[in-house]
C-alpha cells in the first residue's frame, strides 16, 4: 500500500486538468453575462433572499435579462419564491436549462433537483458527524456547477443569493472569472449592524471585492390608514454605517407583509404591488445596483 508521500503529482487523478477544464467551461458560460452581483448579509433573517427575488423582478420589469443562482444549499428558498418549483430541468447540448419564472427570470438552485423540499441536504461521508470536513467544499462545488453547467444564454445581470455569513463570498470570487460586486443587506438594529460591518470589512479589505452598496431592509412601517411612517427599530440607522465604511448607501425599504405573502405563494410582489412604498423603494435601489454593476463591468473590460 502506498503512503501519501509515495504519490507523484496528483496520483493519476488528473485533477489539475479537470479543474482547468471546469474553469474554461465556466468562463465560456459567463461570456454573455454582463454583470454578476452577489447579495449577502452577515446574519440570517434580514430578508436577503426576498430582496434578491424582488430586485431580479424589478430589473426584469425594466427590460433587463436576469438570472438568479440560489447559493444557499441548506437554506434554499429562491425556487419557491419565484414559483418555479414544479418545473423540470431540461438537459441539452448547451447544458442544463434553468427554470424560468412568470416574469422571465432564469433560476437555478438545489430545490430543482430534489423531490422532497423538506429533506436536509447531506453529503456522503462515513458518518454525518464527519461530513463537516467536506461540507463547505462540496457546497461551493455545487454552486460552481450550478453556474458553469447552466445554459444561461445572454444575461444583463446574474444575481447570486449567498448564505448568511462571510465565508461564501471569498469562495465565490475565487471561482468566478469575473465579478461585478456585492450588495449587503442589513436591518436597522445594533446587532445586525455589528455583524454586517464585519461582512463589509471582509469584502472590502480582505478579498478586495467591490461593494456596490448597503441596503437597509424593514426600516419602517407605513400605516395603511393614515400613511404615516413609523420606525420599527428606533435606535437603528444603517446610513452612518455605510458612510463609516466608505460604501454607497442604496436606500431604505419599508416593512410590507404583502412581500412575505407573495413570496410564500411564489408570485411576484413587484408585479402585483408595484405602487406600494416598498416596491417603489426596491425599484429605485435596483436601478442603482444596475448602474453601479454596469459601470464596474465596463471598467474591467
Amino acid at each position: 500500500m502506498k503512503r501519501y508521500g509515495d504519490l507523484i503529482g496528483d496520483g493519476g487523478s488528473n485533477i489539475l486538468e479537470q479543474v482547468q477544464a471546469q474553469a474554461k467551461r465556466l468562463e465560456g458560460r459567463l461570456a454573455d453575462v454582463s454583470s454578476i452581483v452577489a447579495v449577502m448579509s452577515g446574519k440570517g433573517g434580514v430578508g436577503k433572499s426576498v430582496l434578491t427575488v424582488c430586485i431580479a423582478d424589478a430589473l426584469r420589469m425594466a427590460g433587463r435579462k436576469v438570472g438568479i443562482v440560489d447559493a444557499d444549499i441548506n437554506g434554499a428558498s429562491v425556487v419557491r419564491m419565484t414559483g418555479v418549483g414544479d418545473q423540470k430541468i431540461a438537459y441539452g447540448p448547451s447544458g442544463a436549462g434553468p427554470a424560468t419564472s412568470r416574469l422571465g427570470v432564469k433560476v437555478m438552485g438545489i430545490d430543482l433537483f430534489v423531490d422532497d423540499k423538506t429533506s436536509p441536504v447531506l453529503w456522503k461521508a462515513p458518518t454525518q458527524k464527519d461530513g463537516f470536513t467536506w461540507r463547505g467544499m462540496m457546497e461551493m462545488s455545487a454552486v460552481r456547477e450550478f453556474i458553469s453547467d447552466t445554459d444561461w444564454g445572454s444575461l444583463d445581470t446574474l444575481l447570486v443569493d449567498l448564505p448568511p455569513g462571510t465565508a461564501s463570498l471569498p469562495n465565490l470570487v475565487d471561482v468566478l472569472p469575473k465579478f461585478s460586486g456585492a450588495v449587503i443587506v442589513t436591518l436597522p438594529s445594533g446587532v445586525s449592524r455589528l455583524i454586517v460591518e464585519r461582512s463589509a470589512r471582509m469584502a472590502r479589505d480582505v478579498i478586495r471585492a467591490p461593494v456596490l452598496g448597503l441596503i437597509e431592509n424593514c426600516s419602517y412601517h407605513v400605516c395603511p390608514h393614515c400613511g404615516e411612517a413609523e420606525a420599527l427599530y428606533p435606535n437603528g440607522d444603517a446610513e452612518p454605517l455605510a458612510e463609516d465604511l466608505g460604501i454607497p448607501f442604496l436606500g431604505r425599504i419599508p416593512f410590507d407583509p404583502l412581500i412575505a405573502q407573495a413570496s410564500d405563494r411564489g408570485v411576484s410582489y413587484m408585479q402585483a404591488h408595484r405602487d406600494r412604498p416598498a416596491a417603489v423603494a426596491i425599484n429605485r435601489i435596483s436601478r442603482s445596483i444596475d448602474s453601479a454593476a454596469a459601470s464596474l463591468s465596463q471598467a474591467s473590460t
